[in-house]
């Protein structure tokens, strides 16, 4: 299953955005207003739960200096990536696209579409907060 964000100008840097994201106690500021759960158990994995879904371990996996951020499910159960992709508009200025991909089976793809789709739309949204 792929799923991507919108695109999203953010009147950041590049790098900066990009070291923002790299520090993944940021990612809190980015979660959705029903986040029931967020905690950072080290500097490359934190865990956070939505409200009615169950808690989601992500850890950071590679990271590409000022184009790419790549975090993953720390869980071999539900093997996915969010791979968060930016690109340099001008120096003050850059865009950001989040690519989720994930290997489900039909029901459980069926299931969780809509809200992980909704859910990397608001993380992308609010890469303005950083």
């Amino acid at each position: 299953m792929n799923l991507e964000s919108s695109k999203v100008t953010v009147s950041k840097s590049a790098a900066y955005l990009f070291n923002a994201l790299i520090d993944i106690k940021n990612f809190e500021k980015l979660m959705p207003e029903n986040i029931a759960k967020f905690e950072v158990i080290d500097e490359n994995c934190f865990m956070f739960a939505l409200s009615g879904m169950p808690e989601i371990k992500l850890v950071k996996k590679e990271a590409h200096p000022n184009s790419k951020v790549v975090l993953g499910a720390a869980s071999s159960k539900l093997p996915f990536t969010l791979t968060a992709n930016i690109g340099e508009i001008s120096e003050n200025e850059c865009s950001i696209k989040l690519d989720f991909e994930g290997e489900f089976n039909a029901m459980m793809a069926m299931m969780i579409k809509g809200p992980i789709s909704k859910f990397i739309e608001t993380l992308a949204t609010n890469m303005n907060k950083l």
